[in-house]
């Protein structure tokens, strides 16, 4: 009956994952279609696979509204499985990139720098972002963790919410005293994918690789971690090795997604708590899932920003901002009644 139990619920996980395969493949041929204007699926399949580059829809699809296609995937992957490990590493239902100050530190130093030497090119926007990833990490942990004898989640939790906001005073300061040489990010700032070209993915993308490699050969020993402490040294673990490796892939992941996007909220607080509800609790298969419903969430969010107000168009920040928050203040409440 276990082994029966068992194959029934790989069964049915493998199946989720084909159908959000399936969802992934339809919402990123629906965002090689659709923009300003349509182009209808045909093309987009011709443009693929038989470009005309004498052909101005097929040098739209293989240019512009690839590599946007691709960016949206990319970092709704990387900032998924970076709130599903900070979730797991803090045992905190609500850590995320974005709501622990680690976005917010990143987008800092790439504003900083961008205005004290008008840094612009995507690696050294990526080296900007990965260090003031870290810095805002060290910061929310030294602050959440001062007291280790009382430690709580709710320090942990007021501590990244104090960094997120130090960081963004920061960087709206600057962008009030430096206006006009920072313009032409602005639109980042509030999380965009459009505007990046097909190279900007080829520098990021071996640490990228990288990180999700070591985050799945890690997944036996994250299944420990969420255990506990006690519990994952009592079976042998060093937890001080574990944790500095997933903070790292942690820093990697958000650093990426900030550098290709900017600020983008809410994905890495939404994507792992439902993929939770659909996958078994291994991080053989959330982690995984979490990459996998990232890119999904994120690329419909950019489909609905640019047809909302069309022709217009919203940063997608404020697509993920407007699903997101009501789902922060359910968790809050929840906490609290269960508190």
């Amino acid at each position: 009956m276990i082994m029966a139990c068992s194959h029934a619920s790989r069964f049915r996980s493998a199946l989720i994952l084909v159908l959000g395969i399936v969802s992934l493949i339809a919402l990123t041929a629906l965002s090689l279609a659709i923009d300003k204007t349509f182009i209808s699926f045909r093309e987009v399949a011709q443009a693929l696979w038989q470009p005309d580059m004498s052909d101005i829809n097929h040098i739209l699809i293989n240019t512009t509204r690839l590599a946007r296609t691709l960016v949206a995937l990319v970092v709704g992957a990387c900032l998924a499985v970076a709130g599903g490990l900070m979730q797991a590493m803090t045992r905190n239902p609500v850590a995320s990139p974005g709501l622990f100050g680690i976005n917010a530190g990143a987008v800092f130093f790439v504003v900083f720098f961008s205005a004290a030497s008008g840094v612009s090119t995507t690696g050294h926007m990526m080296q900007l972002a990965f260090l003031g990833a870290a810095v805002a990490g060290l910061l929310v942990s030294g602050f959440g963790m001062m007291n280790r004898a009382h430690f709580s989640q709710l320090r942990l939790v007021l501590a990244g919410v104090a960094v997120t906001a130090l960081f963004t005073s920061f960087t709206q300061a600057l962008l009030v005293v430096n206006q006009e040489g920072l313009d032409n990010i602005l639109f980042w700032i509030a999380g965009s994918v459009t505007g990046r070209e097909g190279d900007a993915i080829g520098v990021v993308y071996p640490y990228i690789l990288a990180a999700f490699a070591v985050s799945l050969l890690l997944a036996r020993h994250i299944n420990i971690l969420v255990a506990g402490e006690v519990v994952a040294r009592g079976l042998g673990q060093n937890t001080v090795v574990i944790r500095a490796l997933i903070s790292l892939i942690v820093i990697i992941l958000a650093g990426s997604a900030v550098a290709l996007a900017g600020n983008i909220a809410f994905i890495g607080l939404i994507v792992p708590h439902l993929v939770r509800h659909l996958l078994p609790h291994d991080f053989r298969w959330l982690l995984p899932g979490y990459a996998l419903f990232g890119a999904v969430l994120l690329l419909l969010s950019d489909i609905l920003a640019r047809t909302l107000l069309n022709p217009q168009e919203m940063p997608i920040g404020v697509v993920t901002a407007l699903a997101g928050a009501p789902f922060f203040i359910y968790l809050a409440r929840k906490g609290m009644r269960n508190g």
